[in-house]
Formats: C-alpha cells, sequence, structure tokens
C-alpha cells in the first residue's frame, strides 16, 4: 500500500483502482520512490564531489569559512573559488565535513548530510549475460579486515593467482599475484615475470595437493606500451598463459574459479569501497612478506584527487586509478603487485584493477595505485583470442 515510497513519502492512490499510483516526495527528495535527494542535497561515495550549501555541522554548530591556504591549495575549482562555509570533504575523510568554533577552541566536524540512494538497476556490467558462467562468485563469505588487513580464506578470492620462480637452488620463490580470468590465462603486472603459476593457494611455505593447482608458463605477454621511464609503471599490465597438464588448464573448484571482468572503459564510483589480496608484506620496510594471503578494504578516489600535487600529480595517467583508506590503514605492499582489486556489483566480483605501484605501504596522500583493467579488454582479447562480451568472463 506504501508503493515503496522513501523518505518520508506518501503514496498517491489511483482514483479508479485505489492501488498506489505514485509518490508525493517531501521537500529536498525526488525520485520514483523519493528514493534520491535533489541535486546538492546529498553526496555519493564519500562525498569527495559533494557541491552543496549545507554550512551546519552534526551538532547544529555554523561552519567556519574556509581559510585562504586551504582554498588555494585544494578549492580552485569550487563555487566561488572556495570563499565560503559550505561543508566539502577535504583531506579524504569519511564524509563532507567543516571547521566550527567549540568549547572555545577550532575543531572540525561532520556535517549531517544524506548519502544520496541509487536505485539498482540493470547495469552495463550486469548487461552481460552471466548465467553461463561462474565467473566473480565465492564460495564463503569474505571475512574482512598485505597492510592493516587480516588472514583470508582461498575460497573467498579463488581466482588469485600466486606467482612464483625456481631458484637456482631449486627452491621456489613467490614474486608477485595475479588473477585468473580464463582457464588458462591469468593476469598481472607487466613487472612481474616468472615461471609458475599456483591457483588456490592459502599459505606460501605448505603445499595443499587437495586444493591447490600448479603450472608452468608456456607464454608471457606484457603490454607493448609498458613505460616505466617516468617511475610510474604506466600500461603495467600482463598476460600469462598456463601449460596445459594432459590437454587441460585449471578446473574449477571451491578454491578455484575466474574472476569477471567490466565492459570495455566502465569503472565504479570514487568512495566505493572495493578488496584488494595478496601475500605482499604486512608493513613498509619489513624483509619478509606475509605467509598467509591477506585481504583488505580500500576505497576508490577520484581521479583529480590522486592527481592533485600533493597526492602524485602528473604521474597518474588515465591508465590508472588510485584506492586508498580514510584513515590509511590499509594499503597494497611490495608483493602484492600484480594482484586484484575487485568490486562487488549484485554478488559477483569484478576486477576493475591490477596492484601496481606506490610510494610506501599506507602512507598518507600516497594511495596505491592500480592499472585499470576496463582500459584493456581490447588488448586481453587480442592477446588470448577469448571473446568477453556478452559473459563477464569465460568460464573453466
Amino acid at each position: 500500500r506504501s508503493g515503496g515510497c522513501l523518505n518520508g513519502g506518501s503514496s498517491i492512490p489511483s482514483l479508479t483502482t485505489g492501488e498506489h499510483m505514485l509518490c508525493l516526495c517531501p521537500d529536498g527528495f525526488e525520485g520514483t520512490h523519493c528514493e534520491q535527494a535533489k541535486a546538492g542535497q546529498c553526496y555519493e561515495g564519500v562525498g569527495l564531489y559533494y557541491a552543496g550549501t549545507t554550512s551546519t555541522s552534526g551538532s547544529g554548530h555554523t561552519c567556519l569559512e574556509w581559510d585562504v591556504d586551504t582554498r588555494e591549495r585544494f578549492m580552485t575549482s569550487d563555487v566561488n573559488g572556495g570563499r565560503h562555509n559550505y561543508c566539502r570533504n577535504l583531506f579524504y575523510r569519511r564524509r563532507p565535513w567543516c571547521y566550527v568554533w567549540k568549547n572555545q577552541q577550532v575543531v572540525w566536524e561532520y556535517c549531517e548530510i544524506p548519502r544520496c540512494v541509487q536505485v539498482l538497476r540493470k547495469s552495463s556490467l550486469l548487461s552481460f549475460n552471466l548465467k553461463f558462467t561462474t565467473c566473480g562468485l565465492r564460495i564463503r563469505p569474505k571475512q574482512m579486515k598485505i597492510v592493516g588487513g587480516t588472514k583470508a580464506t582461498i575460497e573467498s578470492h579463488p581466482w588469485f593467482a600466486a606467482i612464483f620462480w625456481r631458484s637456482k637452488s631449486r627452491e621456489m620463490v613467490f614474486r608477485c599475484g595475479g588473477s585468473l580470468i580464463s582457464s588458462c590465462w591469468v593476469l598481472t603486472a607487466a613487472h612481474s615475470r616468472r615461471f609458475y603459476i599456483t591457483l588456490g593457494k592459502q599459505v606460501l611455505n605448505e603445499s595443499e595437493p587437495t586444493s591447490e593447482q600448479t603450472f608452468r608458463v608456456k607464454k608471457i605477454i606484457i603490454h607493448e606500451r609498458f613505460n616505466n621511464s617516468e617511475g610510474n609503471f604506466n600500461n603495467d599490465i600482463a598476460l600469462v598463459q598456463l601449460k596445459p597438464r594432459q590437454g587441460r588448464c585449471a578446473e574449477e573448484s571451491q578454491s578455484v574459479k575466474v574472476v569477471c571482468l567490466p565492459p570495455p572503459g566502465h569503472m565504479v564510483q570514487p568512495g566505493v569501497t572495493c578488496e584488494i589480496t595478496g601475500f605482499g608484506k604486512e608493513k613498509h620496510g619489513l624483509w619478509y612478506k606475509s605467509q598467509y594471503l591477506r585481504e583488505a578494504q580500500v576505497n576508490l578516489l577520484a581521479q583529480d584527487v590522486c592527481g592533485q600535487k600533493d597526492y602524485y600529480g602528473n604521474l597518474i595517467t588515465e591508465n590508472m586509478f588510485c584506492a586508498a583508506r580514510p584513515d590509511w590503514s590499509q594499503d597494497a605492499c611490495e608483493g602484492d603487485s600484480g594482484g586484484p582489486l575487485v568490486c562487488e556489483i549484485q554478488d559477483r566480483l569484478f576486477q576493475f584493477g591490477v596492484i601496481s605501484w606506490g610510494d610506501g605501504c599506507a602512507k598518507e596522500f600516497r594511495p596505491g595505485v592500480y592499472a585499470k583493467v576496463s582500459n584493456y579488454n581490447a588488448w586481453i582479447e587480442e592477446k588470448t583470442g577469448l571473446s568477453f562480451t556478452g559473459r563477464g568472463s569465460p568460464p573453466l
């Protein structure tokens, strides 16, 4: 009877049938179900693009006008060059905020602004005919909590590929990560070039024959335009072809599955929380890598934020994006390169990024940098001979 009206909206019935006809929305909201705050009245993600006129903190204090230094460094493109006291999200905090005068001192407080609610709709991601493949589906729920993360089960990340090389002493040495995109192909970073791939691995110094599948490498294809002359690993992406065993490559199991790839040019919004996985160092400066597969959550940053001079400036190209935690507590680190950054879209995991580079680990204003996978769909199809159109990722 309510017609699904949200945010205090009222259902207006049809005069002929008495059934719900439309929603009468309260001030500040619009949409079929009053699900969306009017432009400027809500924020998306963590509010990096919020440009509304709310100027009161959550405790009811009036915001102070932004100071000259802050305006010149961060708000030159804002309304009136930032000469106002409207709430904004500078310094990549959790949501829009402002400075207020409280208890005889200047402090900052979050503003009471609603988050924009988006109606779930069949996006271009899900227009892929996914019913013919199990890509991006995991058996066990993620355990959530690499740097600042927690141990992960391989069943939560069954597409993760551990890349090894054999030393002169015949020892298998872990080099970097990757992700399984089809039964015979692994996606990784261009600066990760070695010889053995193990799928289904959860502990580096232990082998589990019942869940692991190990392959030699048949071919490595590094992107032709991979370039580190500027120190930014542009086009940092590569493909590794597995050498079949008895005519077969990877076989699907609870611990081995393919990840979904997004459509060309598709990218999730800044502020969205995604996951990274790897065996990399748990802290910058350690001499050893993690023995256990670890996972962490990071939020995507807007391109213009990561390109600011206080971040990475012009080192960030259109082939990259950045991600970090608002408190800089979790991040990829040395040894995580080549591993996947995946985002959940209606119960499936899509790989939007390949872990590439960064200045230190979990360092303020130095987020992790990732190769943007959706820029390389055509290149992946050309090199592998696989067709991802209509399926997200080929099944095993």
